[in-house]
């Protein structure tokens, strides 16, 4: 058995207070898991959630393994850096999304030696990750974070490790083409390379995690699909060309199905499954939004892709709230739980069979 490490997010904002929370009201989900961050930022934290009424010790560790011997309720904490005085709550600030980024690098590294078992990372805030300064400013998020510490680990280019993000919570799972571009970069990502890759990426995966073949709903680009081609040609020249080339390499997708439509028919309600298992979007709002629609509370955001296993919870940094001790853990909680799933010996070994 290996622990599990949590990233702190951004400290301005409610990372560590979800985190504070889960090891609080689920201890039977966080034993074996670790936070890498700041001492005195989760101790804050735990003052905004207890108020001081609740025994919930932040205790310092010098290695990931030291977590697994911890009582339940007590938060292993990695220090990352210098202990400091924590950065104000609600707060954008380029030294907050320093500290943010310097945790999930060493979260990635130790996943990638093979340190840890997986990574779930709380939010972080990109435009305090840009005003970080270099490196960090280089990358728009998490997934691309991680694509890079992946490619220089591998000794690869990053166009050599492509990774996908898979939204998903009990009704509906959604793994998108292209993630944090404009949108009218996000309509040139529509290729056929990018659309089989995602094909065969959203596949491996799902496989791993079902135990059997996907069913995989595509959904269009355009307004209903495109119409024949009356409201934009790239499902004709790029989606169904992509498709057809995934079924025959023994992908079960079809479509396109029009956007407006697709998710709905993917959702699953109690004792009915939906038509698909995932839906394949062509560009982020696309997919999110359905998502997030239904609840971000049991949310899950997974990179697919990379040689390590991370999740997140599908929420922001949530500034407005941060310091009130009102914000809810629950889709974090869903991360831990799908991360030590995804970690398991038997699904590591169906993800590397069908990679």
């Amino acid at each position: 058995m290996k622990p599990i490490a949590i990233t702190m997010g951004d400290p301005a904002g409610i990372g560590p207070e979800i985190i504070a929370k889960a090891f609080r009201d689920s201890p039977d989900v966080t034993q074996g898991c670790f936070v890498v961050g700041d001492v005195a930022t989760l101790r804050r934290a735990v003052q905004f959630v207890t108020a001081g009424k609740i025994a919930l010790p932040v205790a310092l560790i010098e290695a990931p393994a030291d977590a697994l011997g911890m009582p339940p309720r007590c938060i292993p904490l990695l220090q990352i850096g210098e202990q400091a005085t924590p950065v104000p709550v609600g707060k954008i600030s380029g030294l907050a999304g320093e500290i943010a980024a310097l945790c999930v690098v060493w979260a990635a590294q130790a996943a990638l030696r093979g340190q840890i078992a997986a990574m779930v990372t709380a939010p972080l805030h990109k435009e305090a990750l840009a005003k970080a300064g270099a490196p960090h400013c280089n990358y728009p998020g998490h997934t691309e974070m991680l694509q890079a510490q992946a490619a220089a680990f591998l000794g690869k280019s990053i166009a050599d490790v492509p990774v996908r993000m898979m939204l998903a919570n009990d009704e509906i799972r959604v793994v998108l083409v292209s993630i944090h571009v404009s949108l009218r970069d996000a309509i040139s990502a529509v290729n056929f390379d990018n659309v089989l890759q995602t094909l065969r990426i959203a596949h491996a995966t799902l496989v791993s995690v079902l135990g059997r073949s996907p069913r995989i709903g595509v959904a269009g680009l355009n307004p209903h699909a495109g119409e024949g081609g009356l409201f934009g040609l790239e499902e004709i020249d790029v989606i169904v060309p992509a498709i057809s080339a995934a079924c025959a390499e023994g992908i079960g997708s079809s479509g396109p199905y029009a956007p407006d439509t697709v998710f709905m028919r993917a959702r699953a309600k109690p004792g009915q499954p939906g038509e698909f298992d995932a839906v394949v979007a062509m560009y982020h709002d696309q997919g999110l939004i359905p998502v997030k629609y239904l609840g971000v509370e049991k949310g899950v955001n997974v990179t697919l892709g990379l040689p390590l296993v991370r999740t997140s919870p599908d929420h922001g940094t949530a500034f407005d709230i941060a310091g009130t001790g009102t914000a809810d853990a629950s889709s974090l909680v869903e991360a831990i739980r799908m991360a030590r799933s995804l970690s398991s010996p038997a699904m590591a070994q169906a993800s590397a069979t069908h990679a």
